[in-house]
């Protein structure tokens, strides 16, 4: 017989987490926000930059330091709030550093007990020879929090710009994605945090990641939505049509599942507070369900918009571009789906249950 958890036996408050709600007071706030930006932003360009001004009102509103606590100058919100945030500041293409400034350049901050008195910031994992690939936003931040390993220590250095060498790159996106070489000297002197914090550092950027692709796919499917019902061919909308209705109920759906896992990991992180040891499988569902429905929102998609949903002046691309690029970060999507083959075989038949429902295996009774 399966070993299936104990009815009789006490859940952990994370165990099974219900999907909680952000402030709906935040909720309103934001949702104004972005639409306002949405209706005034400029023209879309294959290139994007940090719109400042986007920045400032969000700092106005202690939204660029949302997580942090308030006696650091943080507004102490939550996961379930900063997943809020990030999934429509994504739905609305707005090019602001949020994941990397506060989720997790500030988290790493305050775990080092080092000061963050203002500046943007963005984070990266130099490698042992002081080089970081792909560091989002490096060129228009002030510092660069670096978290490395250093032998059997994690260590943090909060670095000024000016003390690194930055070539400049872009990502899918057109995003500013930089190569940044540190000086050693610069990392030998860095704080020592907790070894979990080093160990968190990938799951937070990977659940961060997850939100912003998940709030782009929803208005990716909006935005279809208002296309197949005012576009007309034959005298009709082409949401009229069968195989076109098959595409968009393809779309939707993906993008219901990848919420769903996204906000059952959110939830297992804002009720455990990162504690949790499942947090690597309900982590693992998400990217790996995100990934998968990126894949099928984007392409299905542009097959539903035809050519205007590539052109520059579109909205959609905006959209399905940074999809694509954020996906692969922190963990590409082969890589976590190895890892969540990994943890069921490695609980087996007689416990994939109990991973399923608490993402870890009870160990056997013989193993007691």
């Amino acid at each position: 017989m399966t070993d299936r958890p104990d009815q009789h036996e006490p859940r952990q408050p994370h165990e099974l987490a219900a999907p909680t709600t952000p402030d709906p007071d935040l909720v309103d706030v934001l949702t104004g926000l972005f639409a306002d930006y949405r209706a005034t932003r400029s023209t879309p360009t294959a290139v994007v930059d940090l719109d400042r001004s986007l920045w400032r009102r969000l700092e106005d509103l202690g939204l660029t330091r949302l997580t942090g606590s308030e006696s650091s100058g943080g507004s102490g919100g939550g996961w379930v709030d900063a997943a809020a945030l990030l999934g429509l500041a994504a739905a609305a293409a707005a090019p602001v550093p949020l994941a990397e400034h506060d989720v997790l350049g500030g988290w790493l901050l305050e775990a080092a007990d080092l000061p963050n008195d203002g500046g943007l910031r963005t984070v990266c994992r130099p490698d042992p020879s002081g080089v970081a690939l792909n560091v989002t936003w490096a060129r228009e931040a002030s510092s660069i929090v670096a978290l490395w390993e250093d032998r059997d220590q994690w260590r943090v250095a909060d670095v000024p710009v000016g003390r690194v060498a930055i070539e400049e790159r872009r990502n899918l996106a057109g995003e500013p994605c930089d190569t940044v070489e540190f000086d050693l000297d610069d990392l030998e002197t860095g704080t020592v945090v907790a070894h979990e914090i080093g160990e968190q550092f990938h799951l937070r950027g990977a659940l961060a990641r997850s939100a912003q692709v998940v709030g782009a796919m929803e208005r990716v499917v909006e935005v279809v939505l208002e296309h197949v019902r005012a576009r007309e061919q034959f005298g009709r909308p082409i949401g009229r049509f069968q195989a076109v209705q098959h595409l968009v109920a393809d779309i939707a759906s993906e993008t219901a599942l990848a919420r769903a896992a996204t906000d059952a990991a959110v939830a297992r992180a804002a009720a455990s507070d990162w504690q949790d040891p499942g947090m690597l499988f309900a982590v693992g569902v998400a990217k790996s369900c995100v990934g998968h429905a990126a894949s099928v929102v984007v392409r299905g998609s542009h097959q539903a918009l035809g050519a205007i949903g590539t052109t520059l002046e579109h909205e959609l691309h905006t959209l399905t571009k940074p999809i694509l690029a954020r996906r692969s970060e922190y963990g590409s999507l082969q890589d976590w789906d190895e890892t969540l083959t990994a943890l069921a075989s490695s609980a087996g038949r007689d416990r994939l249950w109990t991973l399923i429902t608490t993402g870890r295996a009870k160990p056997r009774r013989s193993d007691a």
